[in-house]
């Protein structure tokens, strides 16, 4: 969202939403308006109804219903929008908005010289649709007749017609109220009406990359519309290279690469990329959706112990690292300093492969060694996109300011709420072209305090997400 006013050449759009992930509808057009080079200005919901959150440089916009008026320079960047991001239903030219029917109409005369041009020989189409309400057909031809005024004089056209003019009631929901209680026709929170620009073309893509209809997956492959989002956040596009490290089954891959970004994936257990088939799994299914010539090399290693000796290798950054639910994250090292002397019964047989011994990665400490190992691999401009759970009633926005680093700087943070815990999609861009070093891990010191304190007696200090695994299982699991 632009803190600047917008263009005096620019034109509002009413753009139509998902009835889903509200928090990241903003930093997904800013993220795509920004990739293609143009700016977006929110002008409605104002400030009353957004939600000002200042993590970092961050600005979040939240709204819980699908409209949104947006002010673009062309028509050429809505149509940009609609083609690539995942929330979009349609979006319309925006003519006029109010809380009842005398301002609606009454806005609409004063925004004439946008409409007057069709109403000679223009065939059109009339769409009357609600928000938390369906809307009768008798009441959908009243409200239709309600816009005589304007005269149109052309052919009613139900197929195929020039333009479509569509007409939206939103209402607040009634889930939880009495009948008595419930909504009544015409006692709208906004209504809102516009000519049709676009349909949403890219939320077809979540039907292609159905986990469900995919050549290989785990019980840890993330969804489909999620995946694209995260897509989108790296900003992929064709010639970028892009850096899963804790890569599994491959989600993120698939739809980055789809944009036509290369990606380069790695995981501490081989196993989850490669699956039991003689060809790769993330491979099988990188073929299936076209882009196995994009994927760059699959490598099995620690990420605390990288091969990686030289920085700014890569455009973006995205995954999702394990937290511990359906599997917790590991590193290479004995889960104790002390030598544990069963740990060789004998010499291995010549054929017997050597499975060097792993203890767990805490959640905190691998979220801000994932920071800055992103300063080292990222080229400035470059974005780090990956998801972070954490406790609803314990997260405070400190949280992600404890991981971050010189250099970087928060452009996202967005929930996914289910309740007594969420996950956060955190954007974090590279703001300098100073050269860093690679990070330390901070390894045994480091581990340490991570695992002694908070169990004892709890850290008034520590974020939301440290030992999530612990509070999920032991909090969230009994109240089922």
């Amino acid at each position: 969202m632009s803190s600047q006013p917008p263009p005096s050449s620019s034109t509002d759009y009413l753009f139509v939403f998902a009835e889903a992930h509200n928090e990241f509808r903003v930093p997904e057009l800013r993220s795509i308006a920004e990739l293609h080079g143009f700016s977006i200005h929110i002008k409605y919901p104002w400030d009353s109804q957004s939600s000002d959150n200042r993590e970092g440089n961050a600005v979040h916009q939240f709204v819980n219903g699908p409209f949104m008026v947006i002010a673009l320079e062309s028509e050429a960047h809505a149509r940009t929008l609609a083609s690539r991001c995942i929330l979009i239903r349609s979006i319309w030219e925006f003519w006029a908005r109010g809380s009842s029917y005398d301002e609606l109409h009454a806005n609409n005369l004063t925004a004439k010289p946008k409409w007057e041009r069709y109403v000679a020989n223009t065939s059109f189409k009339f769409l009357v649709a609600g928000h938390n309400r369906s809307i009768s057909q008798r009441r959908q031809r009243e409200i239709m007749e309600s816009f005589s005024y304007m005269d149109f004089l052309g052919l009613i056209e139900l197929k195929s017609p020039e333009i479509v003019l569509g007409y939206f009631e939103e209402y607040v929901s009634d889930r939880g109220k009495l009948v008595e209680d419930r909504n009544k026709d015409g006692e709208f929170i906004q209504a809102y009406f516009g000519r049709l620009i676009v349909e949403g073309t890219a939320r077809a893509l979540i039907g292609k990359f159905d986990v469900k209809k995919r050549e290989y997956f785990g019980n840890t492959s993330m969804e489909a519309e999620i995946s694209l989002l995260m897509a989108n956040q790296t900003l992929a596009s064709p010639g970028k290279i892009v850096y899963d490290p804790f890569m599994g089954t491959g989600s993120m891959a698939y739809t980055t690469a789809h944009f036509g970004a290369y990606v380069f994936g790695s995981d501490i257990d081989g196993r989850q990329m490669r699956g039991k088939a003689q060809t790769p799994g993330v491979l099988r299914s990188a073929r299936q959706y076209g882009v196995a010539d994009r994927i760059l090399g699959l490598c099995t290693f620690d990420v605390t112990r990288n091969p990686w000796r030289t920085g700014g290798l890569f455009d973006a950054i995205v995954t999702d690292p394990p937290y511990g639910v359906r599997a917790g994250a590991k590193r290479l090292g004995r889960k104790t300093n002390r030598e544990d002397k069963h740990t060789f019964v004998g010499p291995r047989a010549a054929d017997e492969p050597y499975i060097p011994p792993t203890k767990p990665y805490e959640l905190s400490a691998l979220a801000s060694d994932l920071v800055r190992l992103a300063r080292y691999l990222l080229k400035p401009g470059g974005r780090l996109v990956f998801f972070l759970p954490t406790v609803t009633d314990e997260y405070r926005p400190v949280d992600i300011e404890s991981m971050m680093c010189d250099g970087m700087e928060l452009v996202a943070n967005s929930l996914q709420d289910f309740g007594s815990w969420g996950r956060r999609l955190i954007t974090i861009k590279k703001m300098t072209s100073e050269e860093y070093g690679p990070p330390s891990f901070d390894s045994e010191e480091r581990d340490a305090a991570s695992a002694g304190g908070e169990e004892e007696g709890g850290d008034e200090n520590a974020p939301a997400h440290k030992n999530f695994r612990e509070k999920y299982f032991q909090a969230f699991m009994k109240k089922q």
